[in-house]
């Protein structure tokens, strides 16, 4: 799509067309919806003044980037967006060249800037990375280390700050928005190279404070006095929906020549008046009716998420000393309802994992029972703090980790594959999974009264229903489910349990089955009798298989001296792709079905 000579108008009424689509595609095949809808103008802005082909574009966790796909020729294919082989819902530089870096986490596109500005002045070459930030990703300190790095080096960056939540800092009215405009014009810029030059040449020594009070006095009444005293020009509030003037201040930001914020007010779910807002829900949305904004809900049993909210908030009831935090997924992890029940007891500390994790170590340290409740795939922002705060103190956290295993559409970057490989070589840490929802609440009763740090892992959606009665948890202690009359055993663990039951009923022999429960620490014990009576052991565990379950199997295996084989189907050495999760696990060749075929 060709946006650079288009007018205003024609812009505006792109704008409307690219609206349509998202609202078109996504009401049908789900994805993030009210943040890229907000997003639209300041992305037609981004393409009128730059050259995506040229600068670096970074959007950061990128979950806004629907009109950048869309302008860069993936109109038509958008309409496979989050689908299994088709479009990403992030950006991808593997699906097209317009897309910088692939992003799926948040606060990093700061960072990504810098360095591609780097690049740029090493090369010569004249490019000017312009990025798209949330104002809920300024949460994160690891903006903050870009900032004060770019302060200081002074590269040419341009930052559209897409504050559709909160204000970083209230405007004082008409005023304030017309002295931001003023202080990043050519009048103001002037004046302060005059005053630099002046100071330097001909102010006598002792009375250059003066001039330079002059500046800051203007400064002080804008809301981006933080940016400037890191060294960053600022620009703003500024209309984010206002094309007219986003194109306007995004060429007098280029022409800059130096680090600059474009401070932007937009309004979540712009063009959809039912999303319009700060609605949590309609930021990622699932299929739904666009006349009355229904969603398309499924009925089913209970998700593993609410089963987990429920037993915790009991938990909290009864127990004083139980407290949790989250990282801007209050809902998302079920502490929502903790937070409004116990104000003081949970907390969201916005975008931040590695502050979650250590404040939560302090309050273990003070007697407390802290539950830090996170996506597995967020859990790897707080891995340092996990290893030196939580691990090397000793401390009894413990990490709920939602969504563990395959979660479907959004991909490589929000799979939970890789939690046990990177928790289960730490010194202290123990790890154990239920294999439903019953074993889901046991293992927090576990985890309130266990001494030492710990982690649990459950999967997005629900748990199978299981014919296997359920016990309470007792630490290293695995269960055997059936006794098989062959030389097979399947091991399984977590969520993974009931994959090796489907896969059972489906051979011809009866093979024993196993909850490992714990994969660290093992039952050694149970498992050597196993050992006794079979000598081939089928993992299965939704996770990684480098470091996984039958990594820990084979260590104890090689330890005793055992003579059992172990083949796993955990996950290959590779990201796991987005799509239905039943495809991809059929792609994988993980179905019941799959395996079973496998063994026999």
């Amino acid at each position: 799509m060709n946006i650079k000579d288009k007018s205003i108008a024609e812009l505006e009424q792109v704008a409307q067309e690219i609206r349509d689509r998202i609202i078109e595609v996504v009401s049908v095949n789900g994805g993030h919806f009210s943040s890229t809808l907000g997003a639209v103008e300041l992305t037609l802005g981004m393409h009128k003044v730059f050259d995506c082909n040229n600068d670096p574009f970074i959007f950061d966790v990128s979950h806004q980037c629907y009109p950048h796909k869309l302008i860069t020729g993936r109109w038509d294919k958008f309409k496979t967006v989050r689908q299994f082989k088709g479009l990403s819902g992030f950006t991808k530089p593997k699906e097209s060249a317009a897309d910088y870096f692939v992003a799926g986490h948040s606060s990093t596109s700061i960072s990504l800037a810098v360095g591609a500005a780097k690049a740029a002045k090493i090369e010569q070459n004249g490019k000017v990375p312009v990025l798209m930030i949330g104002d809920g990703s300024m949460s994160a300190g690891m903006v903050y280390e870009a900032l004060n790095e770019l302060g200081d080096l002074k590269f040419p960056v341009v930052i559209i700050l897409n504050d559709n939540e909160m204000s970083i800092a209230k405007p004082i009215g008409a005023m304030s928005k017309h002295l931001s405009k003023l202080l990043a014009g050519k009048f103001y810029q002037g004046f302060r190279d005059k005053v630099d030059f002046i100071v330097k040449n001909y102010m006598p020594k002792g009375t250059d404070y003066i001039a330079k009070k002059i500046e800051e006095s203007l400064k002080l009444i804008t809301p981006g006095i933080i940016f400037e005293e890191m060294g960053i020009d600022y620009i703003g509030p500024i209309d984010g929906h206002n094309i007219e003037e986003i194109v306007e201040t995004l060429k007098l930001a280029k022409n800059l020549g130096k680090p600059v914020i474009v401070h932007a007010k937009t309004v979540k779910g712009k063009g959809y008046s039912i999303a319009e807002g700060h609605f949590e829900h309609w930021h990622g949305v699932g299929p739904f009716d666009v006349e009355t904004g229904n969603f398309h809900k499924k009925a089913g049993a209970k998700a593993a998420t609410a089963v987990f909210s429920d037993a915790l908030y009991e938990l909290a009831k009864r127990d004083d000393k139980v407290v949790g935090v989250t990282a801007a997924m209050p809902s998302g992890t079920g502490i929502d309802k903790l937070i409004k029940e116990f104000p003081n007891r949970f907390w969201d500390v916005a975008i931040a994992e590695q502050h979650a994790v250590t404040s939560m170590a302090a309050m273990a340290k003070d007697g407390f029972k802290p539950f830090v409740t996170i996506y597995s795939t967020f859990l790897q922002r707080g891995f340092d703090q996990i290893i030196h705060d939580v691990c090397l103190m000793n401390l009894p956290v413990t990490f709920c980790i939602d969504r563990a295993g395959i979660v479907g559409a959004d991909g490589e970057t929000h799979q939970g594959q890789f939690d046990i490989s990177f928790l289960r070589f730490l010194p202290n840490m123990t790890l154990f999974a239920p294999r439903d929802s019953t074993t889901l609440q046991y293992a927090l009763e576990f985890a309130k009264d266990y001494a030492t740090p710990c982690a649990v892992r459950y999967p997005r959606g629900a748990f199978e229903e299981l014919e296997y009665a359920p016990s309470k948890f007792q630490k290293g202690k695995a269960e055997i489910l059936k006794k098989g009359k062959s030389s097979i055993a399947f091991i399984g663990y977590g969520a993974g349990v009931s994959r090796a039951i489907n896969t059972e009923k489906l051979c011809e022999e009866e093979n024993t089955i196993v909850d490992l429960r714990f994969v660290k620490p093992l039952d050694k014990e149970l498992l050597k009798e196993l050992s006794k009576t079979t000598n081939r052991w089928y993992v299965f565990s939704d996770s990684q298989k480098q470091g996984g379950v039958g990594s820990a199997l084979l260590e104890l295996i090689s330890d005793e001296d055992l003579d059992v084989k172990v083949t796993s189907f955990e996950y290959p050495d590779l990201y796991v792709q987005h799509g239905d999760t039943k495809l991809l696990e059929e792609d994988l060749g993980i179905l019941p079905e799959q395996l079973a075929n496998r063994i026999s």
